[in-house]
């Protein structure tokens, strides 16, 4: 019996077995083999979306560039990084150490009395006579803390002691000590809103594990029955004492010694520097990066700003102490801003023209035109006027650092109360080598002329009439005006340091774009002496509490 469907999708041969064929159930009709593969061809239209058009396009390639911009407004490219490294904390340790046995010999103890019995006690005067902190550790750690950490310390107290039974009295000084002096202090370091580095919490646990004191005299039997209340309450109070006098150390005077880091300051009498962070430092268990804004500005112009599209400096090494990344767009600003505040043209009058070149304008090329003038004219003094026309700007390369400068060169002479008679103008390329060092903290550079190259900007014939100037124009330039240029950025721009503190052993690496800094750190003053120097006058003038809350004050 033959089954299938109306299609004859399935069939069955006689003996039951299935056979896989498609066929139609009418055994007259001819078989029809169907092509699955042309059936789904023609049943599957491909969609082909709508051409968006170019208003579409534009207006989503607008939105892109604006969130783009958006992205990079917030992070502003820093002109300057400084890299202090995990190899300055042993030098930062000690003086810190020294400063904070120093704080903390100032610890006062309020005067303890009571009453047990018919005894009635007081110490009081306590004074801290020596302190010993040892085995100590500092330490960065992430989330822009510097931890400092100190085990097995001991401090030496002196106090004044009264006892009181009925009509006896006795009175005297006690020596005391108190030992096993555990303290941990976390400083969180963060950006203030002036881009000013600062101590923004001061986080404190501190520990005396016995104290002890050695009582003599009349009552000595009645002081040792006693010590047990007296060391206890004194043990209690030195614990809440030495939070107090860490929180105050590291929200009140390291932050006064932080004040002493320039931030945005005049350079000179023309332009001025921003140094201020453009986030907060972020600190790994190696090393602590701060990123400054690095950027000069004339100080007529205080709001002015010139745009960052240099190279970020990068910072990969931890050899040294310390490391100072600058890019070409420290240098650009630099550059910039004297070029707005007027101070990039020089004019060389009468004696200040060197004779030879002053007889070579007047007789060998300029002579002709010198004739034609009158005689009082031609005896009147030279002047050479060098102003630049365009900001200079800087490249940095791993072979060198060079500055482009574009000038107008104009020799007149100045005839007495005449006006002046322009002889010539034209137009000076030159190609300037800088070399940077670091003296102190103070980054200093030293130019020399490179390539040099005049034209007129009138004809070409007149460039031509130039070229027997271009050799003592150059010597002119290296011999009299570098050295006056060398004596005006002699002084240099300090770096962001806190006061008392320098660069020494410094070497300096070019890259593409950007030149680093190795160096060493060293005290020139002590901690304790710049501290002094700026202590605030009031604490409360410090706009920071003087002490911590109760719950941090021991642990």
């Amino acid at each position: 019996m033959k089954e299938g469907t109306e299609m004859g999708v399935t069939t069955h041969t006689p003996d039951g077995s299935p056979k896989s064929h498609l066929e139609g159930n009418d055994p007259d009709q001819p078989r029809l083999r169907l092509d699955l593969r042309g059936e789904l061809r023609d049943l599957v239209t491909p969609v082909t979306p709508p051409y968006p058009g170019p208003l579409v396009m534009a207006r989503f390639a607008a939105l892109f560039l604006a969130l783009l911009a958006g992205a990079h407004a917030d992070a502003e490219i820093p002109g300057c990084k400084i890299r202090i490294t995990s190899k300055a904390l042993e030098l930062l340790k000690q003086e810190g150490l020294r400063f904070l046995e120093q704080e903390l010999e100032t610890v006062t103890i309020p005067d303890l009395g009571g009453r047990e019995g018919h005894f009635y006690y007081n110490i009081s005067e306590v004074m801290v006579t020596e302190l010993q902190l040892t085995s100590s550790e500092l330490h960065f750690q992430p989330e822009q803390e510097l931890v400092l950490q100190t085990s097995n310390s001991s401090l030496g107290l002196r106090f004044r002691r009264q006892l009181r039974y009925w009509i006896f009295y006795d009175g005297g000084y006690i020596n005391a000590s108190a030992q096993g002096i555990s303290i941990y202090t976390a400083l969180q370091l963060s950006r203030d809103p002036t881009g000013r580095i600062k101590v923004a919490n001061v986080s404190c646990q501190a520990s005396v594990s016995r104290l002890y004191a050695a009582f003599e005299g009349t009552f000595k039997i009645v002081y040792e029955f006693l010590s047990t209340f007296i060391t206890s309450g004194m043990h209690f109070l030195l614990n809440q004492q030495i939070c107090p006098v860490i929180h105050h150390a590291g929200m009140v005077l390291l932050n006064s010694l932080l004040d002493t880091v320039p931030v945005r300051s005049s350079v000179d009498n023309l332009v001025g520097i921003d140094y201020s962070l453009v986030k907060d430092p972020v600190v790994s268990t190696s090393c602590m990066d701060m990123e400054f804004r690095g950027a000069f500005f004339p100080l007529a112009q205080g709001n002015w700003s010139l745009p960052n599209r240099a190279v970020e400096p990068q910072l990969q090494e931890e050899e040294r102490m310390v490391y100072v990344a600058f890019s070409e767009f420290f240098f650009d600003s630099a550059l910039e801003s004297y070029f707005q505040a007027g101070a990039l043209q020089l004019s060389l009058v009468g004696d200040k023209v060197p004779k030879d070149l002053d007889m070579l304008l007047r007789a060998s090329y300029l002579g002709s035109i010198v004739l034609l003038q009158s005689p009082a004219v031609i005896d009147s003094p030279l002047k050479l006027e060098l102003r630049v026309v365009a900001p200079p700007y800087c490249t940095i390369k791993p072979s060198g650092t060079t500055i482009s400068v574009t000038a107008s060169v104009t020799i007149a002479l100045v005839p007495p109360n005449q006006p002046e008679v322009q002889l010539s103008s034209m137009i000076m390329d030159a190609r300037l080598s800088a070399k940077m060092a670091l003296q102190g903290k103070a980054l200093r550079v030293h130019l020399d002329l490179r390539k040099f190259r005049i034209y007129s900007n009138q004809s070409a014939l007149e460039s031509l009439a130039l070229i027997p100037l271009q050799a003592p124009l150059k010597t002119m330039l290296q011999f009299g005006v570098m050295p006056l240029l060398n004596e005006r950025i002699r002084r240099g721009v300090q770096i962001p340091l806190p006061e008392g503190m320098d660069f020494v052993r410094e070497v300096v690496t070019n890259h593409a774009g950007f030149l680093t800094i190795a160096a060493d750190l060293h005290f020139a003053k002590g901690l304790r002496e710049v501290i002094e120097k700026n202590r605030p006058a009031n604490t409360m003038d410090s706009g920071v509490p003087s002490a911590p809350p109760p719950s941090t004050a021991a642990a």
